[in-house]
Formats: structure tokens, sequence, C-alpha cells
């Protein structure tokens, strides 16, 4: 990564990044994001002379042109723009304001849909961890809280054991802009969930430490070693699928939708602001519903009967 020469411009980043991880409750993986943009757009500035407060849109365009040539995808200068954005957005709580990125349109993006798992895949995947040893139980605890809540894995991982209520088998989760929901867990993951407080956390526990999830040091689980742990799982799987947190938090929205649940209620258990932001689940389920409507719809049902009676 590339360093900004200005002693300023080092300390407005360095604060807005601290906003983005105190009061917007960001994850990791979108602060390093942020942080990687606004530092790539004032190395730009300072190779073409281009004061950052008084940036003009003409300057923006240009800035943008640059990141085309530069073959980034429109996905990536998307979330570029959006970045600095909000950047600018902070910077106008600080006496510089300076609207010319929010004058640019972002451009335009296909919908990616959801990669998730089938029913099958996660049976297998589930399987691999071993029980009996503190790691496989808190691995395999992993899975079904990803699954079973479709929980974010920065708000897995910041998970403490007094913020489960195990009476009516609940967690308080603090989500994005430090925005509190309650999330569901069923039997299954009940029984993973005490064997672990029971067996494998104690072992794992080194001293006092809040958090449910630790690492192989005691320590409070990060973002990555999650995803290594994934990582780790499907090597020993059939799969060729690249398992993510998010991958099983797809699987936990498409699911419920598979077995008839509600789009606004997916909406509320997922943590989104916007039903816009489920929708894109309802683009997978179209098979599911061309098959319920072909078994339920009397004309459907009798024209399959008429089929099978011509023979």
């Amino acid at each position: 990564m590339n360093h900004i020469s200005t002693i300023k411009v080092s300390e407005l980043v360095s604060d807005f990044i601290t906003y983005l991880e105190i009061e917007k409750n960001d994850s990791g993986y979108t602060i390093l994001n942020y942080q990687d943009d606004i530092i790539q757009f004032f190395n730009y500035c300072k190779e073409n002379n281009i004061n950052y407060e008084m940036i003009t849109y003409l300057q923006v365009r240009g800035y943008i042109n640059y990141l085309y040539e530069k073959k980034e995808k429109a996905t990536t200068i998307s979330r570029k723009i959006s970045s600095l954005r909000s950047f600018y957005r902070y910077l106008s709580n600080h006496g510089i304001e300076n609207y010319s990125f929010h004058l640019v349109k972002l451009p335009k993006k296909g919908k990616r849909l959801p990669k998730f798992l089938e029913y099958n895949e996660i049976e297998e995947i589930f399987d691999i961890p071993d029980l009996n040893t503190p790691l496989g139980q808190r691995n395999a605890l992993i899975l079904e809280m990803l699954y079973a809540t479709g929980m974010r894995v920065g708000e897995l991982i910041s998970i403490r054991v007094d913020d489960i209520n195990p009476a009516i088998k609940t967690i308080k989760i603090l989500g994005k802009g430090n925005k509190e929901r309650i999330v569901y867990y069923n039997k299954i993951t009940e029984k993973r969930l005490k064997l672990y407080l029971k067996d494998g956390r104690e072992k794992l526990r080194r001293r006092e430490n809040p958090y449910l999830f630790l690492n192989h040091h005691g320590e409070r689980l990060t973002t990555r070693g999650v995803e290594l742990v994934l990582d780790q799982i499907m090597k020993h799987t059939s799969l060729t699928k690249h398992l993510t947190p998010h991958m099983l938090r797809h699987s936990f929205a498409t699911h419920l939708l598979n077995e008839g649940c509600d789009l606004l209620s997916v909406q509320e258990l997922l943590g989104h602001e916007s039903l816009s932001a489920t929708n894109i689940y309802t683009h997978v389920t179209n098979d599911r519903m061309k098959d319920v409507y072909l078994k339920t719809h009397p004309r459907a049902k009798k024209t399959k009967e008429m089929a099978n009676n011509v023979k």
C-alpha cells in the first residue's frame, strides 16, 4: 500500500477509519476497502497536482476515466466512488465541503445473484468438524450459527457469551451502525453451543474473555480466522465451491424463502435496512415457485394428469 505524504491528509484518513470502526461499526474488510480507495485517490491527486479540498466535477470525471483506463470493473469503480462520497460527507462535518463526487453517476452494473449452498452441500460441510476436539467443536458451532442465524461474520466474532439467552434460544447482535437486533437459533445449534461452552471453549480459554469464539491462543477469533476455518473445512469435502461466511448468510436467506418464509421476516432477520437489499434473494427462488405453481394450480395439475393418461 502506498503512503500519503502530507500529515494532514494522513490524519484525516486515520480519523475517518476510526469513525468507521467506532461510529459505523463497519467490518474489517469494508474498512480496508475504504482505506485503499481513499489512499489511491489521494495519490492520484498528488501525481496530478489536484487540491482534494477544491476538486471540481471535471477533475472527478478525470479520475473516473483514469480508473476505467486501468481496466477496473464497474462494480469496483462504483465502490470507489461510494467510498469517496462517504469520505467527503465525513469531511463536511469537519469544515471541508465539496460535493463533486456526489454529482457523478455510479457506473451501471448488472446484479450478481448471491451464491448459496444446496441442502446436500450444507450437510456435507457440517459433517466435517471433529466434535471430539476443542477446535472441532468451535468450528461446528461457527457453521451452525452462520447458517442458523444469517448473521454477518463481523457480528459472529463480536458475540459475547452474555449476549446469548439459552432459555429462549436468542442472541443479541450488534449490527451495522451499532444497531441491535435479535436472532434465533435452533435445537441443533443449541446442542453444538452447549458442547462448546462446556468443553471446547474451556480448553481454549487462557484467561477471562467475554467473547464466545476463541482462537487456539485463547484470544478473540478474527474475521480472517473464520475465513481460514472455512477454507480448511472445504479441503476435506468433495465440493469445488469457495466457501465464505457470506455464502452461509446467502444460504440462510435463500433456504428460508424456499421453505415459505415471507420476505419481510427475512429482511428483519438479516438486519437489512431496506427491503430492496433482500429482494435479490427472490431471483434465486424462482425455480421453487415454478415447481409450487405446477403442483398446486388446479389447471396445471389437470394438464399434468391429462398428459399422464395419454399413453
